[in-house]
């Protein structure tokens, strides 16, 4: 549908003349901040020609998406004064940096939150100059710019969040652009599947609009290049209403926006007018926008006798201007700034003149200053359980336990109960609520889901707190714009496929560490992972399933953002989860299984365990008193556990021995105070593992990370750590520690071999224990299960006397 076609399919006149003169004016300012950004050094106003030295040494930026998005938002601006709309804007080009940064000008709130760029000459030389320039801002949609929930560096987020941002917001509207690049990637496909759980009744909209522009960096876009037919087959085969608007002619193009507009506009009213007012649960064919306009529109036409406007070359600067450029250039980019007429849109001290800057939404009601695109303003504290009420009953250490993760489940199943009505709590994750042993969650809610039902299927409504889709992509992204506009959750996910949104995570602990040294940047809630179903208990899965790995990504990150938690029971997991579902500004990453396993302290030994995250188990110890002979330290569940296994061994072989058994639960103690915050000091560290005896340390993930948190230690060199090898298959269980070499026998040996003292006593109790792995081996290949002694193996204070 062109542009006139669709003039002709809505009421005639939307704009009036005048009003249109406006908008269109408005854009041009936009567009005129935008070329000004990336190429101005001085003379913003260019009250005197143009100079070479007015022009900045590096040009960086992106222009071909930029002034669709100007259009984009002064088309914005109008519905929602008209409608009085609760909207953010969501740039998913996000390289159109130049474009938020402008329209927040425009409409004030820049100069609000940065009141030296002020709104005049001198303002905006400093706004110009800032841009893309050391130590201003990033040529993105960055955490800087106000009314930003989503950084632009990294494509295909943008609708994923935007959903996230309307979960539970009745009255947000997201106006989310998406990029026709963008819109390759492979979570933005998947993205557009997110109408199938949007609850128009208690859901706020997301308004998908699709700039079809045509071009990457260097390369044309599917979409683009796809029939208008199968373009709208598509669109109407993932469920929306598709609205086109394509042209070039700035009037008709004008026209056609604002009709449409008013058109998606009343769709949505009346969407959720139906569900709200007349109780039809049907799932809607919500309305999207598909935006065809050339890219770098109203840029320069032609340079050097080059196609500009329209291809791939405006994707980025269009046209080079330096002193090694053709001389002509500088006169070009003259006389594109003069072609938006600044004189008459700019009075002399440099301020939007008012007539145009009346075109802007009032306070709150701006796209920059919108509360939601600053979502730790709105934040508000859980209505939290006490956790202690959900312990798991230890009598002794090593009782039997039901799956730490089934423990959790109803803590926060009441987490879910205690905020339903603030609606401000969602568990998400891709089909594992169940399978990771949550399902006590299901008790109190159900999974969100708007699409078709049938009699066999459990747990889904038009309306929940547990939102699952087989998209990792989907349930983090969701999950972001949740937390990024003021809410809370949690992400549970195997830990083998949390691998999926590495880059994802990258990217929110990036916002996380800017917004964070931003002053008028609330805090947010943190973005809890809880790992389940993890490595050394997918030995029915086999290798596919089996990866620790999520671990030593995340630890890259600055220290004041990331937080890693491994409980090694049901009690500790709970003080844990408590503690992260708090906390601000964080990503906490906690790994626990959901299998039975023993269970060691008491709720109140985990709450002392757990704050301290890191201590000396006394009661599986026997070297108070006097220094040890070794240390064996812990992390994680199933390491604990063959530790545990292995301290009894030696014991009971080699009574003599003086062992200390140290756990870890916060991965982060084992850094120096001085690089994480929850680190240790020397004198500390050195107390807890010695500054010369052995360390025999069992590790959840991958060995060598023990070794980077510890290598500035005094006893590094004595630091001997067993962890995943990358060795992994369909097995038994224990198994899967003997093929690592982390089981008790391999731990047991592993400290013989570093305490020459136990003599032949020790080479005698090497050779039972070879002997007992071949045992072993033998046993799983003929029965297809563990020996009864490790599937029946206990801890007894007697049986380590």
């Amino acid at each position: 549908m062109v542009a006139e076609e669709i003039r002709a399919d809505v009421a005639q006149d939307v704009l009036t003349p005048e009003v249109m003169e406006k908008i269109d004016a408005y854009w041009c300012a936009a567009n005129y901040l935008s070329v000004g950004q990336i190429y101005l050094y001085d003379n913003p106003l260019l009250k005197r020609p143009l100079a070479l030295t007015d022009v900045k040494h590096m040009l960086l930026g992106h222009w071909g998406t930029t002034p669709g998005q100007n259009f984009i938002y002064a088309h914005l601006n109008r519905v929602i004064k008209q409608y009085d709309l609760n909207m953010i804007y969501v740039s998913g080009p996000g390289h159109g940096g130049p474009a938020v940064v402008g329209n927040t000008y425009l409409e004030g709130t820049y100069s609000e939150i940065y009141p030296n760029i002020s709104q005049d000459e001198a303002g905006l030389r400093k706004l110009f100059l800032q841009f893309s320039f050391p130590g201003g801002i990033p040529s993105h949609a960055s955490p800087e710019c106000p009314g930003s929930i989503h950084e632009g560096g990294e494509l295909g987020y943008s609708l994923s969040h935007s959903f996230g941002a309307v979960f539970d917001n009745p009255d947000l509207v997201v106006a989310c652009v998406v990029g026709d690049g963008e819109a390759e990637t492979g979570p933005l496909a998947t993205a557009w599947h997110s109408n199938k759980f949007l609850d128009p009744a208690t859901d706020g909209a997301v308004l998908p609009i699709l700039h079809l522009n045509g071009y990457k960096i260097s390369n044309p876009t599917v979409l683009a290049r796809i029939t208008r037919e199968e373009l709208e087959q598509l669109f109407r085969g993932y469920g929306w209403t598709p609205y086109f608007v394509e042209g070039h002619e700035h009037a008709l193009m004008h026209e056609a926006m604002a009709a449409t507009l008013d058109k998606a506009v009343d769709h949505i009213k009346q969407i959720q007018h139906d569900a709200r007012a007349n109780g039809n649960t049907t799932r809607p064919r919500w309305p999207m926008i598909i935006l065809n306009s050339p890219k770098g529109w109203t840029g320069p036409e032609v340079v050097d006798g080059l196609q500009i406007e329209g291809t791939f070359r405006a994707h980025q600067v269009p046209l080079a201007v330096s002193a090694s450029a053709p001389p002509e250039h500088l006169k070009m980019l003259e006389d594109w700034l003069r072609s938006y007429r600044p004189e008459e849109l700019f009075d002399e001290e440099g301020r939007l003149k008012p007539e145009l800057a009346e075109l802007a939404p009032k306070g709150e009601r701006r796209m920059g200053s919108n509360p939601h695109a600053n979502g730790g303003i709105l934040l508000r504290d859980l209505r939290m359980p006490d956790f202690c009420d959900y312990a798991a009953d230890v009598p002794v250490p090593g009782a039997p336990g039901i799956g730490d993760t089934h423990v959790l489940g109803p803590f926060l199943r009441d987490v879910e109960k205690l905020n339903r009505t603030e609606r401000n709590f969602r568990v998400f994750g891709p089909d594992e609520t169940l399978s990771n042993g949550l399902e006590a969650v299901f008790e109190a809610t159900n999974r969100q889901w708007i699409a078709a039902t049938v009699a066999n299927d459990e747990f889904l409504a038009p309306s929940g707190r547990v939102m699952e889709m087989l998209s990792e992509h989907q349930c983090e992204g969701w999950l972001e714009g949740y937390l990024l506009t003021g809410r809370h959750g949690v992400f549970n996910c195997y830990e083998a496929f949390i691998h999926i949104v590495d880059s994802m995570f990258n990217q929110h602990a990036k916002w996380l560490k800017v917004t964070s040294c931003l002053p008028w940047r609330r805090k947010i809630s943190s973005l809890n992972y809880l790992l389940a179903s993890h490595v050394w208990r997918q030995d029915h899965n086999g290798f596919t399933h089996q990866d620790p790995g999520f671990i030593d990504h995340v630890v890259n990150k600055k220290a004041e953002i990331v937080r890693v938690y491994l409980p090694p029971d049901a009690n500790c997991l709970l003080s844990v989860m408590d503690h992260c579902l708090r906390s601000r500004h964080y990503v906490n990453v906690v790994v626990a299984g959901k299998h039975p396993a023993p269970q060691w302290l008491t709720m109140d030994a985990a709450v002392k365990h757990c704050t301290e995250g890191i201590g000396i188990w006394q009661w599986a110890s026997n070297d108070q008193g006097i220094a040890p002979d070794v240390v064996m330290a812990c992390c994680g569940d199933v390491p604990t556990l063959e530790t545990l296994a292995a301290v009894s061994i030696l014991r009971e072989h080699l009574p003599d021995l003086k062992i200390r058994v140290v756990n870890v639960v916060d991965l982060m103690k084992l850094q120096p105070h001085s690089e994480h915050p929850h680190g240790l000091t020397d004198t500390d560290f050195d107390e807890l593992f010695t500054k010369d005896k052995p360390v025999i340390f069992a590790f959840h993930a991958y060995p060598w990370l023990i070794h980077r948190l510890t290598y500035r230690r005094t006893n590094h060199h004595n630091i001997h750590v067993r962890g995943y090898k990358e060795e992994g298959t369909i097995t038994t269980p224990f198994d899967m520690t003997v093929l690592n070499e982390l089981d008790r026998f391999h731990l047991v040996m592993d400290t013989v071999d570093r305490l020459p003292q136990t003599g032949d006593r020790g080479v005698y109790l090497k050779q039972q224990l070879k002997d007992k792995l071949i045992e072993h081996k033998r046993y799983i290949d003929k029965y297809g299960q563990d020996l009864p002694e490790i599937r029946d193996w206990k801890w007894t204070p007697e049986g380590t006397q």
